[in-house]
């Protein structure tokens, strides 16, 4: 599962009706004796792990379910940290972009016009502090990464079936017909 990207994800044809399949991964995930805590929502899923065991990295399962024009329900999973935490991390992410933005255009205008360019420090200083939050998730990422496996079993499980993880922008539409 490891990847460059932050939220790994998998996308999966079932041939049964999304009602069903709703039915029976609610069923099955809560009667395996794991204690996931199972939230269900119009069109989604949200399979979390059990609060007794939760930590600030541990992941969550999301997974939308879709008709499928040719049959059977499209599945979507996304593993990714709790709303929250996402959260915290997609809005510092936005403001530290805003920043270096502004700032590199400052620095690149100081620069043109002779003048000391310090807006390329705030720049650099930006630039490293996103890396550090590129980084924080990939630590927490390895950290949630036996959870992660469990959520992914659980949900194989509960449908009996296998599917392969892919990159968060690269989908690999084998996997989305394989069951």
């Amino acid at each position: 599962m490891s990847s460059f990207f932050v939220r790994p994800r998998f996308s999966q044809i079932i041939p049964m009706d999304e009602p069903t399949i709703q039915a029976q991964l609610i069923r099955k995930i809560r009667e395996s004796g794991t204690n996931f805590e199972v939230k269900l929502f119009p069109e989604f899923i949200c399979v979390r792990i059990p609060e007794s065991e939760r930590k600030f990295w541990s992941p969550r399962l999301t997974l939308s379910l879709e008709a499928n024009p040719n049959g059977g329900t499209l599945v979507h999973g996304i593993y990714g940290p709790n709303a929250e935490f996402w959260s915290f991390y997609l809005y510092t992410g936005l403001i530290i972009t805003s920043i270096a933005l502004f700032s590199g255009i400052l620095g690149v205008c100081q620069h043109s016009l002779g003048m000391t360019a310090w807006g390329l420090w705030v720049f650099s200083g930006s630039l490293g502090i996103a890396l550090g939050l590129y980084l924080m998730a990939k630590v927490g990422q390895k950290l949630a990464a036996q959870q992660t496996f469990r959520l992914h079993q659980a949900y194989e499980a509960a449908l009996g079936t296998s599917v392969d993880i892919e990159d968060e922008r690269r989908p690999n539409r084998k996997a989305a017909g394989r069951h």
